[in-house]
């Protein structure tokens, strides 16, 4: 495996980003054949944990998880990998591939926003813009495709997508266990998606239809060695990047999810879902530039713009940064708790 300081951040962000957009439509041609959502989720976490398995192996690695580690690697994999493939293979049948890689544009909108609740990250102008022009572009892209046959409904539970996605990464960094290893934490968490979902499967009392992959060969191939790929990676980038770093993956995925749904699976939106990508991109854009430590220019003169931010520090910051210690602890004591 190669190692993360080598490749850096920005490569990781690509590289994942990239295999994670190929999942889409992938989803899509599985569905078209029959395979069932869980099905499909499950393929994606047996592929990541087989291709962790023998580099774990060779380096002694492969122990048990046990205390913090084990109630990381249980509440990553419910959240993070189950319930987001189930989700993502759920919707993109109802919704189209290249909207639900839309909503992945929206997640680092979304989990600046929640890392902004747990004092991760301190708010300024930009990222409040961010978010606000985001939202109003994630609700533009669904209901473009709404009126027909309930999509609209779908379109606005595929805006939970993001929600769902800002949990698990601010999760993941708040909670991380001190001294584990990201391909440990990465095998260990897929290991319980793929129980939960067999779980999901015999509750069900559909058992596991293999037979329905074996529809799809080549597209089965295809989404196993991209899972392989994708989650070493992945949790390097969580170590490295934090939880706002890693939602950007998003930026790369909508991209080529909606590009691939388009050209290749001849998927087709409305002049309201590209104008509501195109506002999507701007509140992308606000969220990138808040993070570079940018400010919000009021219209207002040089010395006027001096005292209203010096008042604002004073009157606020001390207050703000009290709040959100609180908060964060509050949160890592119910962890320690739970």
């Amino acid at each position: 495996m190669t190692d993360a300081r080598s490749v850096g951040p920005v490569g990781l962000l690509l590289w994942c980003g990239t295999l994670l957009g190929v999942s889409f439509p992938l989803g899509k041609v599985a569905a078209g054949a029959g395979v069932p959502p869980v099905m499909w989720a499950l393929l994606v976490s047996v592929g990541a944990s087989l291709s962790l398995m023998p580099f774990l192996a060779a380096r002694g690695l492969l122990r048990l998880p046990r205390g913090k580690m084990l109630r990381y690697v249980v509440i990553s994999g419910l959240i993070s990998f189950a319930g987001i493939n189930l989700m993502i293979f759920g919707l993109v049948p109802k919704v189209g591939a290249g909207q639900v890689g839309m909503m992945f544009a929206l997640s680092p909108v979304a989990t600046l926003a929640v890392s902004l609740m747990f004092g991760m990250k301190a708010p300024n102008g930009l990222g409040i813009a961010g978010i606000a022009v985001g939202l109003v572009g994630a609700l533009m892209v669904a209901f473009g495709r709404g009126g027909v046959d309930g999509t609209l409904v779908w379109s606005l539970l595929a805006l939970s997508l993001p929600v769902v996605l800002a949990v698990g990464n601010v999760y993941r960094t708040l909670d991380w266990p001190a001294g584990a290893h990201p391909m440990a934490l990465a095998f260990w968490a897929h290991l319980v998606a793929v129980v939960a979902l067999i779980g999901v499967q015999v509750v069900r009392g559909e058992g596991l239809p293999l037979e329905a992959i074996q529809k799809v060969p080549g597209a089965a191939m295809v989404q196993l060695v991209a899972a392989a790929l994708t989650f070493p990676a992945y949790f390097k980038l969580q170590k490295i990047g934090g939880p706002v770093l890693l939602s950007q993956i998003g930026y790369v995925a909508a991209a080529i999810g909606l590009l691939s749904a388009v050209v290749f699976l001849g998927e087709h939106y409305g002049p309201v879902s590209w104008f509501g990508a195109g506002v999507t991109a701007v509140g992308i854009a606000l969220t990138i530039f808040a993070q570079t430590g940018a400010k919000l220019r009021l219209p207002l003169g040089r010395r006027t713009r001096a005292r209203f931010w010096s008042m604002r520090q004073v009157t606020r910051v001390p207050q703000q940064a009290t709040l959100l210690a609180a908060r964060r602890q509050a949160v890592l004591k119910f962890l320690s708790q739970s």
